[in-house]
């Protein structure tokens, strides 16, 4: 008798186990899909836990707070991410094509889901020791292996092209967080279309951008910095 309780005891914990990881999935499914509807200003935890059906107290129980919730879903824009630029990376073209095609998938999927980009320049905002603060250590990791994931088929391109002869970059590393950090800025005026011009000395004017102006100049810029260079004062 002692002997069968003491085997359904891990059977039990495995079954709460399970329903917790379920739980979870579905918790940041339906944040994703909140952002993708409304944007990340305006997904808030009591509609995530109403969408799942929970009340706000077991959106706590999985998650440490609304930090490390919008981590996690960012985690799952990047892993997307990364598949379509495995996709779009034809390891049999020149590393010029093969550069144009990443830039240009990663530019039309800022494009096409804004919350993405807004999640990652929210979280982009906060120094390490920072982040550590509002997310788990786990968290933290999944989020830069999720982001570095990206980021080395970028860097792997770079560097190659380097080989070749093709790229003059001095350190791919710091050209793929570069052009990482500044796509998203540059998403950012796609999204809001507008631009700020002088059209009088001291008076301001605003004049419209397209998101396919903004993608031209992300394509055309990395295509730049990768064969021309840049000059490193470190």
């Amino acid at each position: 008798m002692e002997q069968t309780a003491s085997l359904s005891q891990p059977t039990r914990r495995g079954a709460a186990a399970a329903r917790r990881r379920v739980r979870t999935q579905e918790i940041l499914a339906a944040t994703r899909a909140l952002f993708d509807e409304r944007g990340v200003r305006d997904a808030q935890i009591e509609d995530i836990a109403r969408a799942v059906g929970i009340n706000r107290a077991i959106v706590y129980r999985h998650f440490s707070g609304k930090e490390e919730l919008f981590a996690l879903t960012l985690v799952g824009y990047l892993d997307e991410l990364r598949g379509l630029l495995d996709a779009a990376d034809d390891r049999t073209a020149p590393c010029t094509d093969r550069l144009v095609a990443l830039v240009s998938t990663f530019a039309d999927y800022g494009i096409g889901h804004p919350a993405f980009v807004d999640c990652a320049q929210s979280l982009m905002g906060r120094t390490g020791p920072e982040l550590l603060d509002e997310v788990s250590e786990e968290t933290a990791l999944k989020l830069g292996r999720a982001i570095s994931g990206c980021l080395v088929v970028l860097t792997t391109v770079l560097d190659q092209g380097r080989e070749s002869g093709e790229f003059s970059v001095s350190d791919p590393h710091v050209l793929a967080n570069v052009l990482y950090a500044s796509a998203l800025g540059a998403l950012q005026l796609a999204r809001v279309g507008i631009l700020v011009r002088e059209l009088a000395p001291g008076t301001p004017a605003t004049a419209e951008i397209s998101a396919p102006q903004v993608k031209d100049f992300l394509v055309s810029s990395a295509v730049a910095l990768a064969v021309h260079g840049i000059t490193s004062h470190a």
